[in-house]
C-alpha cells in the first residue's frame, strides 16, 4: 500500500512536467535577419552557361560564345554547343537577357529552343534580345523532354 502511495504523486509530478514543458513557448528573437548561404546554388548569377541536368553536363559543352551588339543597341548571341558523345542527343536551350547589374530584362526571357545534335558533333544556337538594355546573359541547357 505504502508503495502505491508514493507512485501515484510520482506519477502526477512527472504528468506535471510533462505538460509544463510541452506548453512552453520558445523565445525568438525579432527583428531582420541576415540571408543565409547566399552563394550556394547561385550559379545562374555568375556563370554565363547553366547546365541542367547532370546528363546535359556529361554529354554536352559550350565550345565559344560570340556576342555582338546590333546597330540598334540588341544584343545578338552565337553560341558553339558540342556533343561530347558519340549517340545523338536532344537538349534544349534558351537565354536570359540581363541589364548591367544582372537583372533580367523586360522580356529578356527566351522560349526554350530544342537543339539536335549527331554524334560529336557541333550546332550553333542564336538569341537576340528584344531591348537594347540586355548587356549580360544567361544561357540555360537542358535535356530535352
Amino acid at each position: 500500500m505504502k508503495y502505491s502511495m508514493t507512485r501515484i504523486p510520482c506519477a502526477a509530478l512527472a504528468l506535471g512536467a510533462v505538460l509544463l514543458a510541452g506548453c512552453s513557448t520558445p523565445t525568438h528573437e525579432t527583428g531582420a535577419y541576415v540571408p543565409v548561404n547566399t552563394t550556394i546554388n547561385d550559379v545562374e548569377n555568375r556563370e554565363p552557361v547553366v547546365l541542367f541536368d547532370q546528363q546535359v553536363q556529361y554529354s554536352l559543352t559550350c565550345s565559344g560564345i560570340q556576342q555582338r551588339t546590333l546597330p540598334d543597341g540588341r544584343l545578338e548571341l552565337n553560341i558553339h554547343l558540342r556533343n561530347r558523345e558519340g549517340r545523338r542527343i536532344q537538349v534544349q536551350a534558351n537565354c536570359i537577357f540581363k541589364d548591367e547589374q544582372g537583372f533580367p530584362t523586360e522580356g529578356g526571357d527566351t522560349p526554350f529552343q530544342t537543339v539536335i545534335l549527331s554524334e560529336n558533333a557541333q550546332e550553333t544556337v542564336q538569341f537576340l534580345s528584344l531591348n537594347n538594355k540586355a548587356r549580360k546573359y544567361t544561357l540555360r541547357v537542358r535535356q530535352a523532354r
